[in-house]
Order: structure tokens, then C-alpha cells, then sequence
């Protein structure tokens, strides 16, 4: 499924205007001409005390800016860690972890951008990139939570793309999502985004392995319920809830009524939290703005339906199901 580009010269590693400039901050630094010329204050006491804290904030800032130049690897960080007087590792301990901690989120953000910006596209070749990327990484040892989440909401996506025209790679995908999120929850049991994800990916399955569609189906409903006890309000949780009872409800039923009130409490949700935060799942706004355009559609609410599908497409303007749906409104 993922095709490998053989073949290749080496990239040669592009260093940007913030790194260059991160490395002529740690020559000033560890010149110390960023600091003032005259450090003297009442007496000789201060002006020793002074001296010190100057040397000590001077290693400290140079040691942070190296680390940002290279990559704050856990290496890395446990060098710094060792370096210097006793009495300063505790506060340069806090200050390295701190950018440990702002590197992995924005890096987890990065990885979460870009599976949306591909699946939106429905550009599955860097959807199969994003894979074999994360998987890399979760081979190479990195296997932390997070990591695996983002290869398994990757894997979910693609799967989605190609259930259609390649129903084994999405069978294959499907179940590769569930693998890696059985690992994620073993290492917390009631991570509330990996028991939706894992439905998610549980109920899609269903439709490929006839044998098993009962169990993966109530395997699914397991863990929507798991979460829903953890986090009742959360909107991946609702939108797909209202999405699987909208699917098997007669339209005017009391069921379908309900479904559809779930759909919007769901929009609702989506409304109140942000799609943007690093590194923590903030899928699922687009698609349930498209899923309430489609259902006003149905209804005939034209206006409405035209209104939230155009909020689909301002939160993820490459989204091309919304784009489609949108120009079959409009013909109307």
C-alpha cells in the first residue's frame, strides 16, 4: 500500500532563518554581549554576587539556545542535565524540560495538521507518507502515547479514503489503527481520545470482516461507552454517536429525531472547543459541520444547510467532500 521511493539522493538538511539565528544567539551569549557592561550594585559583596549570577544566567540561556539547535533530543537533555553546579541543575532541569515538553507538542501538532490537511485533500500518498513516517518513529523506539495515537488517526484516515477502491488496504489500515491504540490504552486505560479513535476504527472494520461484524461492532459500542462515562460531552464522542444512530434510523422516526439532536449538540460542542490545539486531537469540526449540512439538506433547510457547510469549508478550506456537497446545493 505504501510505496516506497527508491532511488533518491539524499535531502541535504535545510537549516531556516529561526535555527541560524538561534546559533548566533548562543555565540552572543556565550560572549555574554547581551548583558550589561556594568554589573556593579552597593559594595564588593554585591558586585561578586552580581558577577556570579551573570556567569550563571549567561551558561544557562547559551545551554537553552543549543538545545533548541539541536532538536532537544532526550541525549541531549540528559547532558545538560549533568552539566554545571549542583545549585543551578534544578532550575535548568525545569527550564530544559520545559522546552522538551513545547517541542513534542508542537511537533504532535505538526503530525495532526498534516494527517487533517491530507485526509481534507484526500491526497493519499501523503496520508501513506504520514504512515510510514510514524511508523518509523514508533519502531525506532519512540512508541509513546501520543506518537501512537497519530499513527493510528493516520491510519484511520487512509483507511477512510480508500475503502472504496481498495477495500483490503482499508481493512489492513482499519485494523493497524486498532493495534496501535490497543498499545496506547495499555498504557492508560482511560485515554478518552484513543477509546473514540479505536471505535472509530472498530465500527469501519465491521464493514470488511462479515465473519466478525457483530464483535466489531460491539467491540465498538464498548468503547464509545468506556468514554462516555469519562468524558460524557466530549464532541468526537457525540459526533460520532449521532452519526451511528443516524445511519440505521428511518428518516421521521423518534430515533432519527434524536440522532439528529445529538448532530447538532455535537456542532455545539465543536463550537465551544478549539480546533487548533497542539497536540491534542482537535479532529472531527469540519466533518461534523458537513454531516449538519447534509442532515439540514435532507430536511429542507437549503439555507441552513448552506450555512454550515460553508463553516466546513472555513475550517478546512481543501476539504473536498464539503466542496462537492456544496456545489450540488448550490444547483439546486
Amino acid at each position: 500500500m505504501v510505496g516506497m521511493h527508491a532511488g533518491r539522493a539524499p535531502k541535504v538538511r535545510w537549516v531556516g532563518r529561526s535555527q541560524r539565528s538561534r546559533s548566533a544567539r548562543t555565540r552572543e551569549v556565550g560572549a555574554g554581549h547581551h548583558l550589561p557592561r556594568d554589573a556593579r550594585l552597593g559594595g564588593s559583596g554585591d558586585y561578586l554576587g552580581a558577577i556570579v549570577v551573570e556567569a550563571c544566567m549567561r551558561q544557562i540561556r547559551a545551554n537553552i539556545d543549543q538545545f533548541y539547535v539541536q532538536a532537544a533530543s532526550p541525549t541531549v537533555y540528559l547532558h545538560y542535565m549533568l552539566r554545571g553546579p549542583l545549585r543551578f541543575r534544578s532550575l535548568l532541569a525545569v527550564l530544559l524540560m520545559l522546552v522538551v515538553v513545547l517541542s513534542h507538542a508542537q511537533q504532535g501538532g505538526d503530525f495532526q495538521a498534516r494527517i487533517l490537511y491530507a485526509f481534507h485533500a484526500e491526497d493519499t500518498n501523503q496520508l501513506a507518507n504520514l504512515v510510514q513516517t510514524l511508523g518509523a518513529q514508533v519502531q525506532a523506539g519512540g512508541a509513546d502515547g501520543s506518537l501512537r495515537y497519530h499513527l493510528a488517526h493516520a491510519e484511520y484516515r487512509l483507511g477512510l479514503l480508500v475503502d472504496e477502491t481498495h477495500a483490503h488496504d482499508a481493512e489492513s489500515a482499519f485494523t493497524e489503527c486498532i493495534d496501535q491504540l490497543k498499545s496506547a490504552l495499555q498504557q492508560d486505560v482511560n485515554s478518552v481520545e484513543a477509546l473514540i479513535l479505536q471505535s472509530a476504527c472498530y465500527a469501519n472494520l465491521a464493514r470488511f470482516k462479515k465473519l466478525e461484524v457483530v464483535l466489531d461492532r460491539s467491540r465498538a459500542a464498548d468503547r464509545l461507552s468506556a468514554a462516555a462515562k469519562l468524558a460524557p460531552r466530549n464532541p468526537r464522542l457525540m459526533y460520532l454517536q449521532a452519526t451511528e444512530a443516524l445511519a440505521s434510523a428511518k428518516p421521521g422516526s423518534a430515533e432519527n429525531r434524536r440522532a439528529f439532536a445529538k448532530l447538532q449538540l455535537a456542532v455545539q460542542l465543536f463550537e465551544d472547543s478549539s480546533s487548533t490545539s497542539i497536540d491534542v486531537p482537535g479532529w472531527g469540526h469540519a466533518e461534523a459541520y458537513l454531516e449538519l449540512g447534509r442532515q439540514l439538506e435532507l430536511r429542507g433547510d437549503f439555507v441552513g444547510a448552506r450555512n454550515w457547510i460553508e463553516k466546513s469549508l472555513i475550517v478546512a478550506p481543501h476539504f473536498k467532500a464539503a466542496q462537492r456537497q456544496l456545489a450540488t446545493l448550490v444547483r439546486r
